[in-house]
């Protein structure tokens, strides 16, 4: 711009011109190492345990290879599944007063879990899922609220 444009700096940026052909999507993120206590890789591992088979062992590495083919974008191990069932199951005695819904053991071919295959299963797990859908809300409205990346508000 030289000194005789009249055209002068605003605020704001106005209308954005189409991407030139060829630019790439810039929606593309890194994976995510998922995190215990985190309540986005709980809610994911949640979500498979609300479907796998009830009433028979199932083994942990084979729901952490279901996981991490779910979501591609993701990397699950073992120890953030265990530590979701061990919540799951602590939740469970707290409600139930008994340790048989939710069954952790170490099978020959490493541990498995094993959920009980009854009624009142399916709507337990919905809440215990609806609890950690709300603690995932609860993160992205305080990240909205963020104005910097320092996490000052």
């Amino acid at each position: 711009m030289s000194a005789t444009d009249a055209r002068v700096g605003s605020p704001g940026l106005g209308a954005l011109r189409p991407p030139p052909p060829g630019l790439p999507e810039a929606s593309l993120q890194p994976p995510t190492v998922a995190e215990s206590g985190d309540p986005f890789a709980g809610l994911r591992v949640l979500d498979l345990l609300a479907r796998i088979e009830r009433g028979r062992p199932i083994r942990i590495a084979d729901i952490v290879v279901r996981l991490n083919a779910n979501h591609r974008d993701w990397i699950f191990d073992s120890r953030v599944v265990i530590d979701v069932v061990l919540q799951l199951q602590a939740n469970w005695m707290a409600d139930y007063r008994n340790a048989s819904g939710i069954v952790i053991d170490d099978g020959p071919y490493g541990p498995t879990v094993e959920i009980e295959d009854s009624t009142r299963v399916d709507a337990w797990i919905v809440r215990q899922a609806e609890r950690e859908a709300a603690a995932c809300r609860d993160r992205l409205a305080e990240f909205s609220r963020l104005d910097r990346v320092s996490a000052e508000g």
